[in-house]
């Protein structure tokens, strides 16, 4: 039986702003990315979400992001590599702390948003997240977007890499993401994305806004639960991958 991780960015409120149904969607993932603090969350909303993780057995990764909560993290901003080698320890070092003090373990770290686009297609800051990633604990799992400069960079230092699909985003024929400022980014249709989800665990390809197909190798799956029937859909995908024979479990399992 096929096996893959389904991960949730979650942790993303901010003081009395709430984002998300953390505590719906946790029973269907086996994997949790944490916000951090600088492009949302905050340190009553760390506790919480690492807590609420833990008592539904869902794996725990920091989610660090650029330092932009008006921008939640989205806009690109010129950083430099030793930028983010930093921004990465800092938040990673974070919400460890948090994870210790619930007396749980850490598995992975998954940047967020455009540190994540970013490091999928620049090497040197590819390389400065898996570099801070190592040196903090060489035992977490770097997430990164399948195939990309930051899984290349994961595995050039040691690190195991999980090579990250997206359920509901489109993807360019280089197996890059379609960016969210244009029209077809997201897939909004559920039984498409379902589709989609499938196919790339099952065969291991995935169909380009161009009609090609592209190879892609998927370790984890990405949900976004922050979308309007969030819920509905991390049941739907649950029900599609067991119907597949596909198994779920955290990428360190």
């Amino acid at each position: 039986m096929k096996t893959v991780d389904l991960n949730c960015d979650m942790g993303e409120s901010f003081g009395v702003y709430r984002l998300g149904n953390d505590q719906a969607i946790l029973p269907y993932i086996s994997s949790a990315n944490i916000a951090c603090g600088l492009h949302a969350g905050d340190p009553a909303t760390m506790r919480k979400t690492v807590k609420l993780a833990l008592e539904n057995e869902v794996a725990i990764g920091a989610h660090p992001g650029l330092a932009d909560l008006v921008g939640f993290g989205r806009r690109n901003l010129d950083i430099s590599a030793q930028d983010a080698y930093e921004l990465t320890v800092y938040q990673i070092g974070a919400l460890q702390a948090f994870v210790q003090a619930e007396g749980g373990t850490m598995q992975h770290v998954k940047p967020h948003g455009a540190l994540y686009n970013m490091a999928a297609t620049r090497p040197a800051l590819a390389e400065a997240i898996a570099e801070a990633v190592f040196k903090v604990n060489p035992e977490l799992v770097l997430f990164g977007l399948a195939g990309s400069e930051l899984t290349r960079a994961a595995e050039k230092i040691g690190l195991r890499a999980a090579h990250e699909v997206f359920a509901d985003r489109t993807y360019q024929a280089d197996g890059t993401l379609t960016p969210r400022t244009e029209p077809n980014a997201l897939i909004t249709d559920d039984q498409a994305a379902v589709r989609q989800v499938v196919r790339m665990v099952t065969e291991g390809v995935v169909q380009s806004v161009q009609g090609a197909d592209v190879s892609i190798r998927a370790d984890t799956i990405c949900i976004h639960g922050d979308g309007a029937h969030a819920l509905e859909f991390a049941q739907c995908i649950r029900q599609a991958l067991a119907a597949a024979h596909i198994s779920i479990r955290p990428v360190r399992s």
